[in-house]
């Protein structure tokens, strides 16, 4: 899949130029951005639909990811969702599903439970409408995870970290290492496997995962404790004094207000809470907002040339913000295709029409730099030549001016 170019005219005379430390792009519109399309995968089992959602965060990650090790990840959340979606299959083969079927497909045999685990079998009949519900179920959380791994190889992990807010320094250290182990455990691994190539070692099968298991977590550990000594030599987490009344109010405004949002986001994601789901919403990111905002008068840190949240921040974060909200107010059958009878999903013309929004990072976001080619070799410099040293009688130059014949 080709990027897209730096410089390419877009609508309203705006150009995405190439990456760099001065204008890159805000690691918080990438998680946003990410947040909107799992927002909108979560309110789907279409497959049509979550394989349109999953092309989406795919072109953007194409286009715009950089050659960090950490950018690398993408493609193992994407064996993550395989994994997921084939693992929801199994399940529903052998300990079955509660979805009637009338195209019984195979007959497996059936172990015998006690009375007390009523409701529960191993094996029985597997039928053709089971595996349609277990595959459209493993496919939303597929498309969930596949929509965090575009955030991982999009993000960095330390400019995420230094633009959480002060209230959130503390937890943000161990949101962000939870959010980059698998990026980096990603990056080891390739690293320990190419060498082993290298040295003629075979680099799969079990006895290779587990000679690279131990080196790995070795590294992952090193790292974390160099990660913990920088931050500590550079006086991360020492904070100002302030007075008492002011630490209960950031307290409990930060605690509601991210209670207020879980409830909200909970209730926007059932059937029956879009009526108190949205002022909910609403209301807990206002206190939320505040608390931080309060919080930050503890943190006595700088920070060294801050990222800016300038309009092409605005542009992908809100284009992802866009694509869930547009889901979450498109209410069609067609969203939850049914099993019952057996037949084909649709695909909804304006849920449709109302992803593709979600590509416009790949052409707003600053575009990933070129790999610089290598340097033509110089012409040599014109400058008196050494004559040649004359030849012995036996046809051989010397090697110096001793007249001793080279050998």
């Amino acid at each position: 899949m080709t990027s897209v170019p730096a410089g390419a005219a877009l609508p309203g005379g705006l150009r995405a130029p190439r990456a760099s430390r001065a204008n890159a792009l805000h690691a918080g519109a990438w998680w946003l951005w990410a947040l909107g399309l799992a927002v909108a995968a979560s309110r789907t089992t279409n497959p049509l639909l979550l394989g349109l959602l999953v092309g989406v965060a795919g072109y953007v990650v194409a286009a715009r990811r950089t050659d960090a090790p950490w950018a690398r990840s993408y493609g193992a959340f994407l064996k993550l969702g395989l994994a997921v979606l084939v693992l929801r299959l199994a399940f529903s083969v052998v300990l079955g599903s509660p979805i009637p079927g009338t195209h019984p497909l195979v007959t497996l045999p059936e172990v015998p439970l006690p009375e007390w685990s009523r409701g529960i079998r191993i094996g029985g009949r597997v039928t053709a409408e089971q595996l349609l519900f277990a595959l459209y179920d493993g496919a939303r959380l597929a498309a969930l995870l596949i929509c965090v791994g575009a955030a991982n190889a999009l993000a960095s992990p330390a400019r995420l970290l230094k633009s959480l807010p002060g209230a959130l320094y503390e937890a943000g250290v161990a949101v962000v290492v939870a959010l980059t182990f698998a990026p980096n455990l990603v990056a080891d691994v390739v690293r320990l496997r190419t060498a082993r190539r290298l040295r003629g070692r075979p680099s799969g099968g079990v006895r290779a995962v587990l000679q690279i298991g131990l080196p790995v977590l070795e590294d992952a550990l090193e790292r974390s404790v160099a990660v913990a000594a920088a931050m500590d030599a550079r006086g991360y987490g020492r904070t100002a004094p302030v007075p008492a009344a002011v630490r209960r109010a950031t307290t409990a405004l930060t605690l509601g207000g991210l209670f207020g949002v879980c409830v909200g986001v909970f209730g926007l994601l059932t059937a029956g809470g879009g009526a108190w789901g949205p002022p909910l919403l609403a209301a807990g990111a206002l206190a939320a907002l505040a608390g931080l905002r309060l919080g930050g008068r503890r943190s006595a840190r700088t920070r060294y040339r801050p990222d800016r949240w300038g309009v092409r921040a605005w542009l992908v974060a809100g284009s992802g913000l866009l694509v869930g909200g547009l889901m979450v107010v498109w209410d069609q059958p067609a969203l939850h295709p049914g099993v019952l009878p057996l037949v084909a999903p649709e695909l909804p013309l304006w849920p449709a029409l109302s992803v593709l929004p979600g590509l416009l990072p790949a052409f707003v976001a600053p575009a990933p730099e070129a790999p610089s080619a290598p340097e033509a070799p110089s012409a040599p410099e014109a400058g008196p030549r050494t004559p040649p040293a004359p030849e012995s009688e036996s046809g051989r130059r010397p090697e110096n001016g001793s007249g001793k014949e080279s050998r």
